[in-house]
């Protein structure tokens, strides 16, 4: 660390020093500890995974278009999982829910919650990758129940779901990445707070 300070940027530095320095600022740990693994690809009994969005980010007609994806948050317990469904007409979360589990039934709770917010609308195009979650049996038979048409991101493309990513970014940078979480609990009360007065 501090031959690589040295070197890079002529600051002589030893790593404690930074730590201490973060700590006065009430900046974060970095942290070692390596993220969470998603298994991305197709689920058992996933079928086509077609891309019907193809990046047509804008409609003009509310419950027309929904995005959703997951991300994960850290905490003194681990890491915990945060689902959003958003309506590309507003750009709005419109459904959301935090777990210590990233499965199917993850998913399909946060997809119903946003049905249910919006009065259980047919035939709306649903966009996410294809992480096992959303292409399972399990999932994709509880969509088709609901009218849900899905679509999915090319592998390995972020840019296919760019407006969700976009929202995950943000509320990393002005909310989450800012505080330290005990549990769940605490995740749960902080995304609260950002997406109900401001999305």
């Amino acid at each position: 660390m501090q031959r690589r300070l040295d070197v890079e940027y002529g600051i002589k530095i030893s790593l404690g020093r930074v730590y201490r320095l973060m700590r006065g600022m009430d900046l974060p740990k970095m942290s070692t500890e390596k993220a969470p693994v998603r298994r991305k690809g197709r689920g058992k009994g996933a079928g086509i995974c077609e891309n019907l969005l193809r990046q047509r980010f804008n409609t003009d007609i509310p419950n027309r278009v929904w995005a959703s994806d997951i991300t994960y948050i850290k905490t003194s317990k681990g890491f915990c999982y945060l689902c959003v469904v958003l309506d590309l007409y507003s750009r709005k979360v419109i459904g959301w829910e935090v777990s210590r589990k990233a499965n199917s039934q993850f998913v399909a709770s946060t997809l119903e919650k946003a049905l249910k917010a919006r009065g259980w609308p047919n035939g709306v195009l649903f966009h996410s990758d294809r992480g096992t979650q959303y292409t399972s049996k399990e999932f994709r038979k509880y969509a088709d129940s609901k009218g849900i048409v899905q679509s999915f991101s090319a592998p390995g493309y972020p840019y296919d779901n760019a407006v969700v990513e976009s929202f995950f970014k943000f509320l990393k940078k002005e909310e989450t990445d800012r505080r330290h979480f005990a549990d769940e609990v605490e995740v749960r009360t902080s995304v609260f707070a950002y997406i109900r007065p401001v999305h």
